[in-house]
């Protein structure tokens, strides 16, 4: 398949704020792939022989939080590669009795899978929310396999036993999400009103960002996957130390529970109307040990940074690589 191309002008990254291209409506053709556990769906753009970049979205989003972000890279010369999460849009468990686990270290796995299926040795991962986290574990734990990293909001690895630390009540109110969704009536209420629920948090996530109802439901479709919210709430339970995940990641784990740092370059990006919850810049700094910048984009840039801001973030993507 191929990406629309794209005018794309290199800028200046002080000045690579809000600014974006005409907004495309989709990725056209989707690619399917065995890669691990997952048979994965995945969008593919740039020519073959190009670095690869591979682009990771969050929850509830999907691989459209990069349907402006890509073909600017494509344009450049990139291999892009978006694929769906687990749990997301055409990504599908090969056998009906693998366990639906949600735990961060499974989605690291799972893309780490992903590149091995496509002969990919070495790229350029970056995202946002979910995707960010994913980038962040598979930096610490592979840097081999990470040539740098773009994060949105920063350092995002976390533990069950951090999970299970109280914090004070505003920042509590914040993850209302995670509480419901950690009892049964939370995953019924998920399942029945996933739609609006999704769009209730990205209203809340991204306060000053005026989508339509045809931009939500492009992604919203992604939810419709029959492991959706499986997935989800056991993400969000996993990481409340409320269920078990599975044994062959426990050592993943058990790494990832020191914090190690990300030692790969990296730059993290931070919308200056995030509704989420997220650190502060100056608490996640030292975490990264190689080479580092910080980027504020303004402009009412909420969670969903690719999305709002496509062209700071491949402007990101492209800076990092030069690092």
């Amino acid at each position: 398949m191929s990406l629309a191309a794209a005018q794309f002008a290199v800028i200046d990254p002080a000045r690579a704020q809000a600014g974006k291209p005409a907004p495309n409506a989709s990725f056209g053709s989707l690619k399917q792939i065995d890669a691990g556990v997952l048979n994965v769906g995945y969008a593919e753009g740039g020519p073959r022989q190009g670095p690869p970049v591979i682009l990771l979205h969050g929850w509830p989003y999907d691989i459209h939080s990069f349907v402006d972000v890509a073909p600017l890279l494509a344009s450049q010369g990139y291999r892009v590669l978006v694929p769906y999460l687990r749990g997301f849009g055409s990504t599908r468990f090969l056998s009906d009795t693998t366990f639906r686990n949600g735990q961060p270290s499974a989605h690291a796995t799972d893309i780490v899978a992903f590149m091995d299926a496509l002969g990919i040795e070495k790229a350029i991962v970056a995202g946002f929310d979910w995707g960010a986290r994913t980038a962040n574990i598979m930096a610490a734990l592979w840097p081999e396999r990470c040539k740098a990293t773009v994060s949105v909001s920063g350092y995002l690895i976390g533990s069950q036993a951090a999970g299970k630390t109280p914090l004070p009540p505003k920042a509590e109110l914040q993850w209302w999400y995670q509480y419901y969704l950690a009892t049964e009536r939370g995953r019924a209420g998920y399942e029945k009103y996933r739609h609006d629920f999704a769009k209730l948090i990205w209203q809340l996530a991204s306060p000053k960002w005026d989508f339509d109802d045809a931009t939500f439901d492009r992604s919203a479709a992604a939810f419709e996957n029959p492991d959706h919210v499986a997935i989800t709430t056991h993400n969000y339970r996993w990481r409340l130390a409320l269920v078990d995940g599975e044994a062959r990641y426990d050592d993943l784990e058990k790494r990832l529970a020191a914090f190690p740092a990300v030692t790969v370059p990296t730059i993290t990006l931070e919308g200056d109307a995030n509704g989420a919850p997220h650190p502060d810049p100056s608490a996640y700094a030292k975490k990264f040990s190689g080479k580092y910048s910080h980027r504020h984009i303004k402009g009412g840039i909420g969670h969903n940074l690719p999305q709002e801001a496509p062209q700071a973030f491949a402007q990101a993507v492209i800076d990092v690589d030069r690092y």
